[in-house]
């Protein structure tokens, strides 16, 4: 929302309510700084200044108007004449401060920490931006991602797999931006979350949901933008502990598995199915004993942690040279207890600690002329052991010391430069850069002589005595990679009369190398069929011996690389105050993505990506109360590092299937027999392709490939009810007008080669390529004979695509808020929003997939079919409540509510609309297995049907002894008072193989987090 979320301490008089004239300043989204501006007698002089050594002094011009734009956030006082007013500057917002009349005669006036009014009308986008006091009356989990789930429109990412993100008006959780102090910190592999500040070091956090200037990009999702806490000229020293105690956290309710009766399915079934036409057709579970059975004890696993925190700022040289440092220790443990159906029982109990390190320097060189320093780091051990568990009697054992859980070790480094110059009276020059660097080593417990077996439940009873033999070992892949960052940025803001002009670069380098999965040792899966087990490429495994059709298949996964991608951009931006009551924002911008894989090839090469900006704020009644705003934009993303794995580079996806005649003691079958392969190969299956060969990445990745992109429309308005309430109501519009995924269908393209006359065996055509979905692209094969290349150009219609790529979201935003005025604060949100169609964007949430811009949508066109539908970020209804309020003077309660309507169900299976047998090849057409939008005999609509609505209860007490100084601060937060342990997410997935249902089908995935209690002490001095 545009609302400055300032109004601390407000007190009024009949003379400051008619103050308010508002000037444009250049504040944009993914900023550290915010502006001043007001109106005062013409040619009258304006001090602001800060307890940082900052002291500006501006002129009004012959209309009485003046304005300091890239101020640092914080607390700031305003003087002109004799008066003076105490306020506070948020991130990317304009604060208005008038003196009217003869200033003279306002002395006695005071504002604390407000302006007159709490509509930013200088605002064109839709922001949320909350202040380190405010976040400290709030019971909310310390993350910055809980802070962003506060703002309009924002859900959590898919439960049980991205449920630690945030999703913002129906874009994917890998669609975001993350910032600390104006510079990038997001993710660099996937962009799949990012680094942020120690909790007690936020200043201020601004999300961004929509609408945001020319001078940024590269998300169309949202921005969590965090400014850390500076030095000032007193010294400040304090700490705090949290503590979340075991014993006082609630407990998940058991888990049963499903038991869902098929006969009504059944019934529409041909008698016999199968290549040979005797099978019996008829869904059944996979394991029919298991059905209905215990499947989890939720009391088994549980959470809980505690931290220790410490802060030290003030000034090495006062007005000039300042210090600030933070540090923060985390300890999370978890236990968590196997289920009935796990590979290994064991009970397992992690152990994370995660330190983290802030610090700043802040040099005022001048009183012109402002140097920023920030040092980031983060450091994180994750290691665990395993107790033996006894799931029947729900009973641990000994610890195990033979085997142990993979280990995991990442460290995060961010140095960030800042320079402000403010080279004259209207011309100001910002240049930002920064390097980071993370570093991840995951590494599994390997046992000499041990495999990892995965499903034993499904191993032959006749081989194992009737009891599933396990194996130990539990790891076999690791992870050893580095992810480096480097940017610069710099903008220069000229204000000439009425328009303030800001031209700007920003560019930033992402460089990966040996980033992937890299495996030590054999993975065996056991599985059963009496059909096909990959339906026209891997024949049956059931005979006379093996009526049954058990069979193991031999995985083997590696796609370590190297990759880079290098993103610049340039922009222009004119904010033009045509009226006093009327800014127009014009701006553009260009953007430039580059991906090289690991051999330095470029496999995009995207330049001129123009994004034009437009928006508009209209002060209505001229004071600052009543606002009318739009925006309209268009948002590019590049293409992810990510895509060079198992894309521009070589990797291995194989899967080996055998019979067997036995079982050793470690579970590793014996006496293997290969089933035969149907499609006239033999040895392993992968159905992309991946077999290790080198990538032609010209063939891979089209030469005319667009990157994605999205439209973006808003329209809204905030009115002042009275001095304390402010009512908002916005539109959105968002609407994906390109996007990029892989295709994996080289039979398609052999037969639009034949179509056009060209013999397919004449050149080389790779399993899968990058293509912009439902359009149009020229690929370059590499002729078979060695020299030269062809060139073809695949449509939508080529590829056997029926519908275009969609991704709609409309939404509208009713908000009414009041401002904390030293007594009690609230703000109400409701979001009625549709995310229609039939791309979720860069990953699939329904069960977790991350392969960014490579999911199996759009692997080929009988995946789609039947696609379209709510997508995996609808939230029809949701509605948001949060408040404080001061009991006395040293008594605060806080409270925050959320209710949200389910998300969309999403079933898949083989594909099977009507009467297709699902033993035939028609039934699983790309080998893919369930994988397709038909369930049981039927189209699966997604978003048909919903997980149930959820609510969720937060609640909080702080004690602030008088007798202390109110130096001493105790606290205590409910999270989840009411204990809900609504079902998120479900598994979609129905089948394990033709007719055979997966036991795990619609079982919970994801659930609300129990109860938890949470108590904290800190002292400042």
């Amino acid at each position: 929302m545009a609302s400055n979320y300032l109004a601390k301490g407000l007190k009024r008089s009949a003379l400051t309510v008619a103050l308010g004239l508002c000037f444009a300043g250049g504040v944009q989204a993914q900023s550290t700084s915010g502006a001043i501006s007001g109106s005062v007698p013409a040619g009258s002089t304006v001090t602001i200044s800060n307890n940082s050594g900052l002291t500006r002094t501006v002129t009004a011009d012959a209309n009485g108007r003046y304005s300091a734009s890239n101020l640092p956030v914080g607390a700031y006082t305003v003087v002109s004449g004799g008066s003076k007013r105490e306020i506070v500057v948020t991130v990317g917002s304009n604060t208005n401060v008038s003196f009217g009349g003869d200033t003279t005669t306002l002395g006695t006036v005071t504002v604390t920490g407000a302006t007159i009014a709490s509509i930013d009308t200088s605002a064109v986008d839709t922001r949320s931006v909350l202040t380190a006091q405010q976040i400290e009356r709030l019971p909310l989990a310390r993350s910055a991602e809980a802070i962003a789930l506060l703002a309009p429109g924002a859900v959590s990412g898919a439960a049980g797999f991205f449920g630690g993100l945030v999703s913002f008006g129906g874009a994917g959780v890998s669609e975001n931006a993350y910032y600390v102090n104006g510079y990038f910190t997001g993710e660099p592999l996937s962009n799949l979350g990012g680094f942020t500040l120690p909790y007690g070091a936020i200043e201020q956090q601004e999300t961004f949901i929509g609408g945001y200037s020319a001078k940024y990009g590269r998300s169309d999702g949202g921005v969590i933008n965090q400014i850390g806490k500076r030095g000032t000229n007193e010294w400040k020293f304090g700490g705090q502990v949290t503590y979340t105690p075991k014993n006082l956290r609630g407990n998940n309710d058991d888990l049963y598995l499903p038991n869902i009766d098929f006969s009504e399915f059944n019934k529409n079934l041909p008698a016999t199915c199968g290549d040979d036409g005797a099978t019996q057709c008829a869904y059944a579970y996979e394991n029919a004993d298991k059905a209905g059975d215990l499947y989890s004890r939720g009391k088994e696993s549980n959470s809980w942690n505690h931290s220790y925190s410490m802060y030290a700022g003030g000034p090495i040289i006062k007005d000039r040279l300042f210090i600030y440092g933070a540090a923060e220790w985390t300890k999370n443990e978890s236990t968590n207890a196997p289920t009935s159906l796990s590979s290994t029982f064991n009970r397992t109990d992690w152990e994370t600690d995660t330190p983290k390190l802030y610090a700043k320097l802040d040099w005022s060189i001048s009183d012109n002329h402002f140097l920023e320093a920030t040092y980031l780091r983060q450091k994180t051990d994750q290691s665990g052991v395993y107790y033996s568990y006894d799931f029947d009697a729900g009973t641990s054992g000994a610890q195990k010391t033979d085997s142990f859980p993979d280990s995991l070790e990442q460290k995060n480094e961010y140095a960030i430069l800042k320079y402000t110059g403010y080279l004259t009276d209207s011309l100001t020059l910002n240049a930002t850069y920064g390097q980071g660097k993370l570093q991840t080593l995951s590494s599994p417990y390997l046992m000499p002589g041990k495999a990892v077996i995965n499903n034993p439940i499904n191993q032959n009873p006749a081989l194992n005595g009737g009891t599933p033999i396990r194996s130990p070992q539990t790891g076999n892949s690791g992870r050893n990679s580095t992810n480096e960052t480097s940017g610069l940025r710099a903008d220069l803001e000229w204000v000439v009369g009425d328009h303030t002009l800001t031209f700007g670069v920003d560019n930033i380098k992402f460089e990966a190398s040996n980033e992937g999965s890299t495996q030590f040792i054999d993975r065996w899966y056991y599985a059963k069929t009496t059909g096909n087990i990959v339906p026209g490429h891997v024949g049956n495994p059931s005979s006379t011996a093996n009526p049954t059709g058990y069979y193991v298949y031999k995985l083997l996964f590696n796609t370590a690389t190297s990759m880079s991608l290098d993103q610049k951009a340039w922009y222009i931006e004119d904010r033009w105050q045509v009226t006093d009551n009327f800014l127009l924002s014009l701006g553009v911008r260009n953007d430039q993505f580059t991906n090289a894989n690991n051999i330095g090839e470029k496999y995009l090469d995207a330049k001129n990506q123009w994004a034009p900006r437009l928006g508009f704020a209209w002060d209505v009644s001229g004071d600052a109360s009543f606002k009318v705003f739009g925006n309209a934009g268009r948002y590019f993303l590049a293409m992810p590092n990510n895509v060079a794995i198992r894309g521009a580079s070589a990797s291995t996806f194989t899967r080996e299937y055998f019979t067997y005649t036995g079982i050793d003691a470690n579970g590793v079958p014996t006496g293997l027999t290969a089933v035969p392969r149907t499609d006239g190969e033999s040895g392993p299956y992968s159905a992309n392709g991946e077999y290790g060969q080198p990538i032609d990445v010209l063939a891979f990745a089209p030469k005319d490939l667009k990157n994605m992109y999205q439209d973006e429309y808003l329209l809204g308005m905030e009115k002042m009810l009275n001095e304390n309430w402010m009512l908002g109501v916005k539109l959105t519009k968002r609407e994906l007008k390109s996007a990029m995924d892989d295709i994996c269908d080289p039979g398609r393209m052999e037969a639009a080669l034949v179509k056009k006359g060209i013999d397919p065996d004449s050149v080389e055509i790779p399993g899968c390529f990058m293509f912009n979905p439902g359009g149009t692209n020229t690929f370059s094969l590499k002729n078979a004979s060695g020299t030269g290349r062809t060139e073809i150009v695949m449509s939508a219609a080529d590829w056997g695509f029926v519908d275009s790529m969609k991704r709609g979201y409309t939404g509208i935003d009713v908000y009414l808020e009041r401002a904390f005025d030293g007594k009690w604060e609230a703000r109400l949100d409701y979001t009625y929003s549709k995310s229609k169609g039939n791309m979720e964007g860069q990953v699939k949430s329904e069960f977790g997939q991350d392969n960014i811009s490579k999911t199996q949508d759009w692997d080929a066109a009988e995946i789609m079919m039947f696609a379209n539908g709510y997508l995996a970020n609808d939230r029809r209804h949701q509605l948001k409540l949060r408040g404080s309020y001061m009991i006395n003077d040293e008594w605060m309660v806080g409270g925050n509510i959320r209710i949200n309507s389910g998300s969309p169900f999403s079933c898949l299976g083989y594909f099977n609309p009507g009467n297709i047998d699902e033993n035939s090849p028609a039934a699983d057409p790309i080998g893919y297995g369930s994988s397709y939008h038909t369930c049981f005999g039927g189209v699966a609509t997604p978003g048909s049907k919903r997980n149930p609505w959820t609510r969720t209860v937060d609640l909080g007490v702080t004690y602030r002894p008088a007798f202390l100084d109110k130096k001493l601060s105790l606290g205590m937060q409910v999270r989840n008072v009411l204990n809900a342990n609504g079902v998120l997410q479900s598994d979609v997935t129905s089948e394990e193989s033709p007719y055979v249902v997966s036991n795990t089908f619609m079982l919970p995935q994801g659930r609300q987090t129990p109860r938890t209690v949470v108590f904290t002490a800190s002292y400042d001095w």
